[in-house]
């Protein structure tokens, strides 16, 4: 059997008095405002600066916990479980899944919701795919105005899947409260979560599909690693936990979330590292903002100035090197 999927993007384009209706609306919680609020930032970034600026003051509320691990860890059916059991604790939750786009066709298969359609039906629960766009560091550039989105319409709990790259999925740092990295038993993930940056984001480790053979050893070797973790944290700080989980019997998931929840009251009863992470947390958006910008006006003017197929031919036929090219198109913008 064949099955042929086929995916509609829908682009509308809002005037001023369209926009401030999709804001109320917004903040109403309707979900279809919610859906079209994030399309918005996603493919109008015109109009994105002044919704978002529109909906800011009411954000902040929301509790965000990125998913990350390698392809394969079970991130969308674990967070599926995740949904379930925050209902229990009456929590409305926001999902976000990021998907890899193709470099080719620029488009996403965004399959991720498949994997979570025991909490679809559910009002107070709203899901939302996105594709990566070719953005680093396993997000979609949008995902941050998307959870915005999310936290102003009332969702209490928003979980952010990453796309699942492997030692490049550190931009969740940025953008979560809590990170959760997962791993899994027979792919060595004891001796990847060495490796700068996987171990270092992580506020929670968890081994999931832990009904496989091999998952103990994993979670021994993690809580060894993090023992003698150079920078071992001082009494009062939070100890990253290592909890195995499986998607299959269900065992770990109700520990996990409770371990996320005493999560927010850490950072609730720790002024001084929650607003550390703030701090880092809106001086990277800001920041990646600026590149963006930067970046996006200098591709503007360099189509209208630049004569890219001429520069490009020099390249290929070793005329002149890919830095003097680099260096030729930027110098008449810092002159």
């Amino acid at each position: 059997m064949i099955i042929k999927i086929v995916i509609f993007s829908q682009s509308i384009t809002f005037g001023v008095f369209e926009l401030q209706n999709l804001v109320e609306r917004v903040l109403e919680g309707n979900r279809r405002a919610i859906a079209q609020a994030i399309s918005l930032v996603e493919n109008q970034p015109d109009k994105c600066a002044e919704f978002i600026g529109s909906i800011f003051h009411a954000t902040g509320k929301a509790f965000i916990v990125g998913i990350t691990g390698p392809p394969g860890s079970g991130k969308s059916t674990l967070i599926n479980n995740l949904v379930i059991e925050f209902r229990k604790h009456d929590k409305k939750v926001g999902v976000i899944a990021v998907d890899p786009t193709s470099p080719f066709s620029g488009g996403a298969l965004l399959g991720d919701r498949i994997r979570m359609d025991d909490v679809q039906t559910d009002s107070n629960v709203f899901i939302r795919s996105m594709g990566s766009r070719g953005s680093l560091g396993g997000l979609s550039r949008a995902t941050m105005d998307a959870v915005r989105v999310l936290d102003a319409a009332g969702y209490d709990i928003i979980l952010i899947e990453t796309v699942g790259a492997g030692q490049s999925e550190v931009e969740i740092v940025r953008t979560a409260h809590c990170c959760c990295v997962l791993g899994i038993p027979g792919t060595g993930d004891a001796v990847q979560a060495i490796k700068a940056g996987i171990m270092e984001i992580a506020d929670i480790y968890v081994v999931n599909k832990a009904d496989r053979p091999g998952a103990q050893e994993i979670v021994n070797e993690l809580k060894l690693l993090l023992s003698i973790d150079p920078l071992v944290k001082e009494e009062g700080q939070w100890k990253i936990p290592v909890i195995s989980t499986s998607n299959i019997d269900q065992t770990g998931i109700i520990e996990l979330v409770e371990t996320i929840l005493n999560f927010y009251e850490y950072l609730e009863n720790s002024v001084d590292f929650a607003h550390e992470r703030e701090f880092i947390r809106r001086k990277n958006e800001i920041l990646e903002i600026i590149k963006v910008e930067f970046f996006e006006n200098i591709l503007e003017n360099l189509v209208n100035k630049q004569k890219w197929e001429e520069i490009l031919n020099e390249v290929i036929l070793k005329k002149r090197d890919p830095y003097s090219a680099a260096k030729s198109i930027m110098d008449p913008f810092f002159r």
